[in-house]
């Protein structure tokens, strides 16, 4: 017998670089791992703009959408973590049954790749149907009125937590807050730059600064964020567009830095991160590069002195930990992301991206409402 289906307003992209249109197609009830929920918030990340671009193929059309917040509406029989009525947040797709998610290190999916941009579920089946439209994305395909993902990418958060503010800690500030906390272990009186000040840099800003990091330095070409950074944090700014940034970061810490996170994707800021480290230091590849980018580092930097390059995806979270941990450092006002986030109805979602593009906004929240 087929599933029992819902009918569901989705934003829709049909074509590379299309506008989000709002559609109305059918997703099946949950599977026995599944839970479906009813989304009440929803962040905008770069990975999403980055899909719609192609600039990471995902198959077309497409609900995108990975920042998930809202309201269990039913779960499959062998879900136990959450139970209808429950609030949560929905983030990262992972099979659990590789090594890396045995090893307790789901962010590093064998699988985790596919489960995010393959559009399908693990065994290529689709629960979503109208017009050959596509979910599944980062195992929710959140920008719709439901959202169907399974229990280990659903995470119990807080009733008294506003969801328009748990959506974004599902992804990006996870990815920002955890690369300090979880992937570095950044310790008090270290150093720290970070080339990015967008929603994952200004968490990491904020993570630095609950972590002890005597020196905090924010590179960025908008002003605003960084005041908003020195506000969260930050012992230092440096504006791209009027400074050398190499020269002011080599004369905040003539010694080089203990870890540099460098989020623009630019080839050229990872190769200058591993130039300013000291000794041991660490520089850390965190923003997202179209396929096959490839950056110019000297070998002999990374040899002599022990320098290391690694990546960080998803901050290195245990969401079911570190999700609830961000909602308690947020709610005694040692995480503040109500500084970064700006509101949109649903229906205006090509604003929300349109304005982060233009980088007037530092996390758009799509709003559902009734």
């Amino acid at each position: 017998m087929p599933s029992p289906t819902l009918d569901v307003e989705a934003a829709v992209v049909e074509e590379k670089n299309g506008e989000f249109r709002l559609r109305t197609v059918s997703v099946q009830a949950p599977r026995p791992d599944e839970v479906l929920v009813r989304v009440v918030a929803t962040g905008v990340c770069q990975t999403d703009a980055h899909s719609r671009s192609q600039d990471y193929p995902v198959p077309l059309p497409v609900i995108l959408g990975h920042e998930g917040a809202g309201i269990v509406e039913s779960v499959g029989s062998a879900v136990r973590d959450v139970v209808p009525g429950d609030h949560v947040a929905l983030t990262f797709p992972s099979c659990g049954r590789c090594r890396a998610c045995r090893a307790g290190a789901p962010a590093n999916c064998q699988h985790g790749f596919e489960l995010s941009f393959g559009a399908s579920r693990l065994d290529g089946s689709n629960a979503y149907g109208g017009g050959g439209v596509h979910g599944h994305f980062f195992g929710q395909s959140s920008f719709a009125r439901f959202a169907l993902a399974s229990e280990r990418n659903t995470v119990r958060v807080a009733d008294d937590m506003p969801l328009e503010l748990v959506g974004p800690l599902g992804c990006g500030l996870q990815t920002g807050a955890g690369a300090v906390m979880n992937s570095l272990r950044v310790g008090a009186g270290q150093s720290v730059a970070v080339l990015g000040t967008g929603a994952v840099g200004l968490a990491a800003v904020m993570a630095a600064n609950i972590v002890g990091a005597t020196t905090i330095v924010a590179v960025d070409v908008n002003e605003t964020r960084l005041a908003l950074a020195s506000e969260l944090g930050a012992t230092h700014t440096v504006d791209g567009r009027t400074e050398n940034v190499a020269d002011q970061l080599r004369k905040i810490r003539p010694d080089g830095f203990d870890y540099i996170l460098e989020i623009t994707a630019r080839p050229q800021m990872l190769a200058m991160a591993v130039e300013l480290l000291a000794p041991m230091g660490v520089a850390a590849l965190i923003g997202g590069a179209p396929a096959g980018t490839k950056a110019p580092i000297d070998m002999n930097s990374l040899l002599n002195g022990g320098r290391m390059v690694r990546g960080i995806a998803q901050g290195d979270s245990q969401p079911q930990i570190f999700i609830p941990k961000l909602v308690e450092l947020y709610r005694t006002g040692r995480f503040p992301v109500d500084r970064l986030v700006r509101t949109y109805e649903f229906a205006d979602i090509n604003q929300a991206f349109a304005d982060a593009s233009r980088g007037s906004v530092i996390k758009p929240v799509l709003v559902m409402g009734d």
